[in-house]
């Protein structure tokens, strides 16, 4: 699909051409949610990224995943003179609507080889959480 602004016209058609790899190839946090007994399990595939990168919040109902990333390189000669420098920085981030019974130790988060794993317990299984009883020693 090609998304074209409203003042598209032959002096702007190679300046916002949205079809351009740039667009086309943009970082998105390609998701995975399984539903189990309990639990939805998000899988977030996020490579490149460290885990001190990540952020999660939970705020009014809606997990916000985010990630950012900065990182600059730098080659010098002998003399110490710069002969390249690269930065690259990125970031993103995705919300997940899960519910407003939900709360925050309820969320459990696990990041293992460029993978988030995300453990939500379903509104059932924490209505029944809260009805379990109490062994009496």
């Amino acid at each position: 699909m090609r998304y074209l602004p409203t003042f598209r016209n032959s002096i702007f058609d190679s300046m916002f051409d949205f079809d351009e790899p740039f667009f086309r190839d943009a970082p998105a946090m390609a998701t995975d949610v399984v539903e189990k007994d309990n639990a939805y399990v998000l899988s977030v595939e996020l490579p490149g990224f460290k885990k001190e990168d990540l952020q999660m919040k939970l705020d009014n109902g809606y997990l916000t995943v985010s990630a950012n990333h900065d990182e600059t390189s730098e080659e010098k000669d002998d003399h110490g003179t710069v002969i390249r420098r690269e930065r690259h920085t990125g970031s993103m981030s995705r919300q997940f609507y899960v519910g407003d019974n939900v709360k925050q130790e309820d969320i459990k988060a696990k990041f293992e080889n460029g993978e988030l794993v995300v453990d939500i317990p379903k509104y059932d299984a924490i209505e029944n959480k809260s009805e379990q009883f109490i062994a009496i020693e």
